[in-house]
């Protein structure tokens, strides 16, 4: 990365070079061959980021005309505030980008995109086996101590 790196939200333009991001980012949570998802969802997701009925929100790191990252987000209704909370549901870089303040420059863009609608808590989740990125968080925010449970249909 020859020229620094600048963190703004996606736009229209990026789907042809977001889409390697979100693929590489689903891969690396085995959402590859027969349990990838369907082109449907990424092309709804897609559309999300761009309805302002939707709040889905996607932010892109781009350094050299190249995107390296990505980071999307909304925010929900809590029943332990008042006010929004945000969850940054994906968060990915390049091979090449880790390691080089990408992942970290999009994680406090979240943040500043959290406080301007005055969310007062940003909040993700990741596998018990991403210990790489797991040293980057424990950087920037606080383990909460709550362990997920789902059931899927």
């Amino acid at each position: 990365m020859s020229h620094p790196v600048i963190i703004r939200p996606v736009a229209h333009k990026d789907f042809a070079a977001w889409k390697p991001l979100w693929d590489g980012y689903n891969a690396f949570y085995g959402r590859i061959g027969e349990t990838a998802l369907p082109d449907e969802i990424t092309q709804t997701t897609w559309a999300r980021f761009f309805d302002d009925n939707e709040p889905v929100y996607a932010l892109v790191a781009e350094s050299d005309d190249q995107l390296l990252g990505l980071a999307h987000y909304l925010f929900h209704r809590s029943t332990t505030q008042i006010d929004m909370s945000c969850y940054m549901q994906d968060l990915f870089t390049t091979e090449a980008a880790r390691g080089k303040g990408v992942g970290r420059a999009l994680i406090h863009e979240v943040y500043a995109c959290a406080q301007r609608e005055g969310s007062p808590r940003v909040y993700w989740q990741t596998h018990e086996t991403n210990a790489t990125a797991m040293k980057l968080y424990d950087q920037v925010a606080e383990k909460s101590g709550f362990i997920v449970y789902r059931k899927l249909f």
